[in-house]
This record gives structure tokens, sequence and C-alpha cells, in this order.
């Protein structure tokens, strides 16, 4: 699943592309992927004519601002933007096109068909689910040590399984919490509740480096991931533990171990990571 460095990624070659195009035509064929409205000729006919004004981000989910609406967007795994600049065949897997007024086209592909698109009046997106049921994005608001620590204390699960609940935090999925973790010393099998006010500050401030790093990198390309650009990633050459099963660790030349972590494969080193 694209994380926050990757769902920005995917933002920025938006914004290059389509930013101040005006929608001419809109096609649904895989209706479950529009989530509000229900009714997919109602999604299709809102859209018609709204100009693309900016496009903007919230942990895992994108925001285009229309002149009237605003369209949540989300990727879950495999889901995709790919920008033509006249009308192309659909494959099997483009399951919405946004053809624009001047002859470019939009096409939304997802294989495994689990992304979900929501249209809100403007202003409001931020008001309803699913965006009203997400933590504070890392870069913008209230991710702070002290609001880390206060969220830590009231729960007894596991440090990683914490950062990943999208409701505490946005934007951290499997790569970045791994690599988060390792750089703050911390072992994923930590309960949040037992860590102190300097392990929480630590854990925010690497959090954040990471998030940047892997962000001015494009992202990481594991698998499939690209930018609506076709370009891809280059934060996967950088990881220190995620996906290193094996290898020596950085820090104490140990092997990294991979093991589960709330059913999460999990990838750390257990002599530095405490």
């Amino acid at each position: 699943m694209p994380e926050l460095p990757e769902v920005d990624a995917v933002k920025e070659s938006l914004k290059k592309q389509v930013l101040h195009k005006t929608i001419a035509d809109v096609e649904v064929s895989w209706a479950s992927i529009v989530k509000r409205p229900e009714d997919r000729q109602q999604f299709e006919q809102m859209l018609v004519q709204q100009t693309i004004r900016d496009i903007d981000r919230k942990g895992k989910f994108l925001i285009f601002l229309l002149d009237d609406y605003a369209l949540v967007s989300h990727l879950r795994m495999e889901g995709k933007y790919f920008v033509y600049p006249h009308k192309e065949p659909k494959d099997k897997h483009t399951h919405v096109t946004f053809s624009f007024e001047d002859g470019s086209v939009l096409h939304y592909n997802d294989v495994r068909k689990f992304g979900t698109m929501h249209l809100f009046e403007k202003g409001k997106e931020h008001q309803e689910k699913p965006l009203s049921q997400v933590g504070p994005d890392p870069f913008k608001g209230r991710f702070t040590g002290d609001y880390m620590y206060e969220k830590f204390q009231k729960t007894t699960r596991r440090i990683k399984t914490v950062l990943l609940d999208q409701s505490v935090v946005a934007g951290f999925g499997n790569i970045y919490v791994d690599e988060t973790l390792y750089r703050a010393k911390i072992h994923p099998e930590r309960l949040a509740s037992s860590l102190d006010t300097e392990e929480v500050a630590c854990i925010v401030e690497e959090g954040k480096k990471v998030l940047k790093e892997a962000m001015e990198a494009g992202g990481s390309t594991i698998r499939s991931y690209s930018r609506s650009d076709g370009g891809q990633g280059e934060f996967q050459t950088r990881l220190y533990v995620y996906g290193k099963e094996g290898e020596p660790c950085p820090r104490c030349s140990r092997p990294i171990t991979k093991t589960k972590v709330g059913g999460r494969g999990t990838h750390l080193c257990y002599y530095c990571q405490e």
C-alpha cells in the first residue's frame, strides 16, 4: 500500500499534469470505487465543468480541490493515476476516467479495486468520513511528542500497532514504521505505554525525518508503486531494515530479523532496538 511519501509524490506529479484543467466528462466503470455520492451517475455529473484548482494530501489521502467540490481519493493497495495527452483505450484495470477540455485524460487504475473516492462540498471534506476519522498529518498540526505520549498512555497496544493506526497519526505504513523504530532504537513489540517522554519525542523526530527523506526521494518502489508520470521512488535504496532480513545491521553488523507484530511483517535488529 502506498504510504505518505508515495502519495505525496503522486500529488506532486499530478499537480504538474492536471492543475487548472477543466473536466469535460467522467466515466466510472466500477461503481464500488465511488462511495459518495452512492449514485455513480450523479458523481459523474457533479464533476463536469469543474476545474482542478489544487491538489492536497492528508496522510495517505489525496484531495482534489475543484471549483465547488473536494474529491477525496484513497489509493489503498494498488491504486494509480496516469495522465495521457489524448484519449487512450482503457485497459481492464482502469475504472474511472476524467476527460479534460484540452483533450488530455486522467485514468484511475486499480488492479485490486480497493481504492475509494468521496465527493464533498468544498470546505466540508474534513468534517465527515473518511477524513474526520484520520489522525493528524505528521507535517501538519498535532503530531508532537506531547500528543503522542498522551495517546500512548491510553492504550495497551504495542508501539508498532499504534503507529500503524491511522486514527492516531495519518500516513505511516509498514515500511516507515519499521524504519522509524529502528532509527529511534525502539523495539516494535514494546508496549506503547512503557515509553517515556524522551523515547516518544525521539520517535516523533525520527518519524518526521524518515518521511521527509522518503518524500524527497519520491517514495519507495518496493513492488508496483509508480507516480502519475510513470516515475518510481528511490528511497528503497536507503532503507536500513525493511526488506533486509538476514543482512547485517548498519549499526552493529548482526543480522536483521523479520518477525510479525500485530499480523504485520516486521523488520528489526534485536540487539539495537530495546
